[in-house]
């Protein structure tokens, strides 16, 4: 569904994606996992086509490269800075987004009804977003994604600062969305979401790629050996031991 080859992207002397190549398959939730200043945010504006790579391409399979209104139609973008008018209401907030994409209408009705549902927002549609919880926010941002029904779902960041029921709200939906059949990216640093959502997990750090496969692949690859007592290695030392132990602050 989504290729990247060879990417590289530099802000003078720093390297955001240092030669990234990756391909998503269609229908596949594929967690992009790495600490803070890994690149993630990068690599999804760059395959978004928000970005330009200095070197590589970025593209999706039946629509080509992501420079084009055409093609961008076909994907949905949740960022991790919401993308959000608190003055609108949820409802006007999606209007406003399914007309950017092209939708009008009846169907633009009928996705602005179904994205409400989706994301459990539909009794708070006519609120101004100025008054929504933070976990509130990042479901809308997700309907926002999703309502103009894209094959390609990129979500960076989407738990970030949410409650424990928002959050377990925002991980029914990435079920769902694998059910419909999209493809998903989800960036996060959190190692329990990726082991959760993902059908694989890519680990990267600097901007590089440093590990790619399913959870039992990166274990039974990268698993630190127990020490003192008999238990099996975990994802988040599976990632620790890749990226390291240091603070990113």
């Amino acid at each position: 569904m989504l290729t990247l080859t060879h990417l590289r992207k530099a802000y003078g002397t720093l390297v955001a994606v240092d030669d990234l190549s990756l391909t998503v398959a269609r229908g596949e939730v594929l967690g992009l996992l790495g600490p803070n200043g890994a690149g993630k945010s990068t690599t999804v504006s760059l395959a978004v086509g928000l970005l330009a790579p200095d070197v590589g391409t970025v593209a999706i399979d039946g629509h080509g490269a992501p420079t084009t209104p055409a093609v961008r139609r076909a994907i949905g973008v949740a960022p991790q800075a919401l993308a959000l008018y608190d003055l609108l209401t949820g409802e006007e907030n999606l209007r406003f987004f399914g007309e950017m994409y092209g939708l009008t209408g009846t169907r633009l009705g009928e996705r602005v009804q179904w994205a409400l549902d989706f994301v459990g927002l539909t009794d708070r549609r006519r609120d101004r977003v100025s008054g929504y919880s933070g976990g509130m926010k990042r479901r809308l941002n997700l309907a926002a994604a999703v309502v103009h029904d894209p094959d390609l779902i990129l979500l960076d960041e989407p738990t970030a600062g949410v409650d424990p029921q928002s959050r377990h709200q925002i991980f029914q939906n990435i079920f769902a969305l694998k059910e419909l059949g999209r493809t998903v990216i989800y960036t996060t640093h959190y190692m329990e979401e990726a082991e959760r959502l993902c059908d694989r997990v890519a680990i990267v750090d600097r901007g590089r790629l440093l590990a790619l496969g399913t959870v039992q692949q990166l274990l039974d690859a990268h698993g630190v050996r127990p020490q003192l007592v008999m238990r099996g290695a975990t994802l988040e030392e599976v990632f620790l031991h890749l990226t390291g132990r240091s603070l990113r602050d």
